[in-house]
C-alpha cells in the first residue's frame, strides 16, 4: 500500500466508510499533518502510517488536547 491514499481508497483498504472518515477529520478525531493531509492539487489523502499510529492509541486528537 501506498502511503498516502485517498479517502475512496482508504475506505476500500480500511473498512470505515468515506463518510466516517470525513467525520474523524472534521471533528478533529484525525489531525491534519498528522494522520491526514491535503495535496498540492487540494485532495485530502490519508497517511497510513500516522493512521497505524493512531491506531496504536498513540496520537492525541484536538478533542483530547482541548480538555487538557
Amino acid at each position: 500500500m501506498l502511503r498516502h491514499v485517498t479517502i475512496s481508497k482508504f475506505a476500500k483498504e480500511s473498512g470505515y466508510t468515506e463518510n466516517a472518515i470525513r467525520m474523524k477529520i472534521k471533528n478533529g478525531v484525525w489531525l491534519e499533518g498528522v494522520v491526514w493531509m491535503r495535496s498540492p492539487d487540494g485532495r485530502v489523502l490519508i497517511d497510513t502510517e500516522g493512521y497505524e499510529t493512531w491506531v496504536a492509541g498513540q496520537q492525541v486528537s484536538a478533542l483530547q488536547r482541548s480538555a487538557a
